[in-house]
Protein backbone atom coordinates (compact mmCIF):
# COMPACT_ATOMS: atom_id res chain seq x y z
CA UNK A 1 0.00 0.00 0.00
CA UNK A 2 1.03 3.58 -0.51
CA UNK A 3 0.17 6.32 1.27
CA UNK A 4 0.18 9.79 -0.99
CA UNK A 5 0.82 13.48 0.32
CA UNK A 6 0.12 16.50 -1.62
CA UNK A 7 1.75 19.31 0.74
CA UNK A 8 1.74 22.98 -0.81
CA UNK A 9 4.00 25.03 0.77
CA UNK A 10 4.88 28.59 1.09
CA UNK A 11 7.60 31.65 2.90
CA UNK A 12 6.88 34.88 2.89
CA UNK A 13 9.26 38.10 4.14
CA UNK A 14 8.09 41.34 4.52
CA UNK A 15 10.48 44.50 4.53
CA UNK A 16 13.44 41.55 3.35
CA UNK A 17 16.99 42.47 4.12
CA UNK A 18 15.79 45.33 6.59
CA UNK A 19 16.34 45.24 10.64
CA UNK A 20 12.59 45.21 10.89
CA UNK A 21 11.66 42.47 8.50
CA UNK A 22 9.26 39.39 9.64
CA UNK A 23 8.90 36.66 8.10
CA UNK A 24 6.94 32.86 8.03
CA UNK A 25 6.60 30.05 6.48
CA UNK A 26 3.07 27.84 6.10
CA UNK A 27 2.87 24.21 4.77
CA UNK A 28 -0.98 22.77 4.10
CA UNK A 29 -2.09 19.67 3.59
CA UNK A 30 -5.35 18.73 1.61
CA UNK A 31 -7.00 15.93 3.04
CA UNK A 32 -9.82 13.45 1.22
CA UNK A 33 -12.35 15.50 1.93
CA UNK A 34 -11.18 18.67 0.27
CA UNK A 35 -10.17 20.06 3.85
CA UNK A 36 -6.77 21.76 4.78
CA UNK A 37 -5.03 21.06 7.71
CA UNK A 38 -2.62 24.17 7.35
CA UNK A 39 0.47 24.83 9.85
CA UNK A 40 2.72 28.33 9.79
CA UNK A 41 5.58 29.22 11.33
CA UNK A 42 7.31 32.51 12.43
CA UNK A 43 10.83 32.86 11.06
CA UNK A 44 13.19 34.56 13.83
CA UNK A 45 15.79 33.91 12.85
CA UNK A 46 17.70 36.03 10.42
CA UNK A 47 14.10 36.40 8.73
CA UNK A 48 14.52 36.63 4.85
CA UNK A 49 11.94 35.26 1.83
CA UNK A 50 14.72 32.56 0.80
CA UNK A 51 14.97 31.32 4.52
CA UNK A 52 10.86 31.58 4.83
CA UNK A 53 10.90 29.27 1.54
CA UNK A 54 13.26 26.91 2.69
CA UNK A 55 11.46 26.64 6.03
CA UNK A 56 7.72 25.88 4.46
CA UNK A 57 9.60 22.80 2.77
CA UNK A 58 10.90 21.73 6.07
CA UNK A 59 7.79 21.63 7.72
CA UNK A 60 6.36 19.69 4.83
CA UNK A 61 8.70 17.13 5.42
CA UNK A 62 7.93 17.38 9.25
CA UNK A 63 4.30 16.42 8.29
CA UNK A 64 5.32 13.74 6.39
CA UNK A 65 7.32 12.04 8.96
CA UNK A 66 4.57 12.63 11.50
CA UNK A 67 1.95 11.33 9.67
CA UNK A 68 4.14 7.93 9.39
CA UNK A 69 5.56 7.64 12.52
CA UNK A 70 2.02 8.47 14.45
CA UNK A 71 -1.32 7.98 12.04
CA UNK A 72 -0.26 5.25 10.01
CA UNK A 73 -0.85 2.02 11.53
CA UNK A 74 0.75 -0.12 8.44
CA UNK A 75 3.70 1.60 8.12
CA UNK A 76 2.99 1.87 4.03
CA UNK A 77 5.30 3.23 1.37
CA UNK A 78 4.87 7.22 1.24
CA UNK A 79 4.75 9.29 -1.66
CA UNK A 80 5.31 13.13 -0.45
CA UNK A 81 5.11 15.79 -3.59
CA UNK A 82 5.44 19.13 -2.02
CA UNK A 83 4.37 22.46 -3.93
CA UNK A 84 5.93 25.24 -3.95
CA UNK A 85 5.63 29.19 -6.00
CA UNK A 86 9.67 29.00 -5.05
CA UNK A 87 11.74 28.73 -7.99
CA UNK A 88 14.49 29.04 -5.14
CA UNK A 89 13.09 26.41 -3.06
CA UNK A 90 12.47 23.47 -5.79
CA UNK A 91 16.19 24.29 -7.26
CA UNK A 92 17.63 23.53 -3.60
CA UNK A 93 15.97 20.70 -3.26
CA UNK A 94 16.00 19.27 -6.66
CA UNK A 95 19.44 20.64 -8.17
CA UNK A 96 21.66 22.81 -6.75
CA UNK A 97 22.00 21.17 -3.06
CA UNK A 98 23.80 17.99 -4.94
CA UNK A 99 25.94 20.36 -6.66
CA UNK A 100 26.93 22.56 -3.51
CA UNK A 101 27.86 19.28 -1.62
CA UNK A 102 30.20 18.03 -4.28
CA UNK A 103 32.06 21.72 -4.31
CA UNK A 104 32.40 21.66 -0.79
CA UNK A 105 29.17 23.87 -0.10
CA UNK A 106 30.47 26.66 -2.23
CA UNK A 107 27.39 28.18 -4.89
CA UNK A 108 28.98 28.52 -8.76
CA UNK A 109 30.35 32.07 -8.15
CA UNK A 110 32.66 30.23 -5.63
CA UNK A 111 30.81 32.11 -2.79
CA UNK A 112 29.96 29.76 0.57
CA UNK A 113 26.09 29.04 -0.13
CA UNK A 114 23.52 31.06 1.60
CA UNK A 115 21.27 29.28 4.28
CA UNK A 116 23.12 26.30 4.29
CA UNK A 117 21.88 25.57 8.08
CA UNK A 118 18.24 25.28 6.52
CA UNK A 119 18.72 23.77 3.44
CA UNK A 120 21.60 21.02 5.22
CA UNK A 121 18.22 20.29 7.63
CA UNK A 122 15.54 20.35 4.84
CA UNK A 123 18.34 17.46 2.70
CA UNK A 124 18.44 15.48 6.00
CA UNK A 125 14.96 15.00 6.20
CA UNK A 126 14.46 14.51 2.78
CA UNK A 127 16.94 11.98 2.96
CA UNK A 128 14.51 10.32 6.31
CA UNK A 129 11.39 10.51 3.89
CA UNK A 130 13.28 8.83 0.77
CA UNK A 131 13.86 5.63 3.27
CA UNK A 132 10.11 5.27 3.43
CA UNK A 133 8.92 6.28 -0.02
CA UNK A 134 9.81 9.54 -2.25
CA UNK A 135 9.59 12.93 -2.51
CA UNK A 136 8.89 15.13 -5.41
CA UNK A 137 8.93 18.42 -5.54
CA UNK A 138 6.79 20.55 -7.91
CA UNK A 139 7.19 24.44 -9.09
CA UNK A 140 3.26 25.83 -9.32
CA UNK A 141 2.65 29.44 -10.06
CA UNK A 142 1.27 31.76 -7.28
CA UNK A 143 -2.17 31.53 -8.26
CA UNK A 144 -1.99 27.62 -7.57
CA UNK A 145 -0.91 28.48 -4.13
CA UNK A 146 -3.37 30.59 -2.41
CA UNK A 147 -4.21 28.44 0.66
CA UNK A 148 -0.54 28.55 1.53
CA UNK A 149 0.06 32.19 0.95
CA UNK A 150 -2.90 32.93 2.92
CA UNK A 151 -1.78 31.05 5.99
CA UNK A 152 2.12 32.53 5.63
CA UNK A 153 0.31 36.38 5.30
CA UNK A 154 -1.82 35.74 8.00
CA UNK A 155 0.98 34.63 10.26
CA UNK A 156 2.98 37.75 9.16
CA UNK A 157 0.13 39.57 9.98
CA UNK A 158 -0.50 38.21 13.31
CA UNK A 159 3.30 38.57 14.06
CA UNK A 160 3.06 42.38 13.04
CA UNK A 161 0.03 43.22 14.92
CA UNK A 162 1.50 41.48 18.09
CA UNK A 163 4.36 43.22 17.83
CA UNK A 164 6.51 40.09 18.35
CA UNK A 165 9.58 40.33 16.47
CA UNK A 166 11.27 38.04 18.98
CA UNK A 167 8.80 34.84 18.89
CA UNK A 168 10.10 32.52 21.04
CA UNK A 169 10.87 29.57 18.42
CA UNK A 170 11.70 26.96 20.55
CA UNK A 171 7.34 26.66 21.56
CA UNK A 172 5.40 24.26 18.99
CA UNK A 173 2.98 27.67 18.64
CA UNK A 174 2.15 27.09 15.21
CA UNK A 175 -1.17 28.24 13.50
CA UNK A 176 -3.88 25.90 12.06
Amino acid sequence: MVYTMKIYVDGGCRRNGRSDAVAAAAACIKNKWGKYRIRARYITDDPTNQRAEITAIIMALELALAKYKNDLDEMPLMDVEIFSDSRYAVNCMKTWIYKWCRNGWMNSAGNPVANRDLIEEASNLDDQVKEIGTVEYTWIPRSENEVADGACNRAMDALEKENRRYYDSSSDDDYY
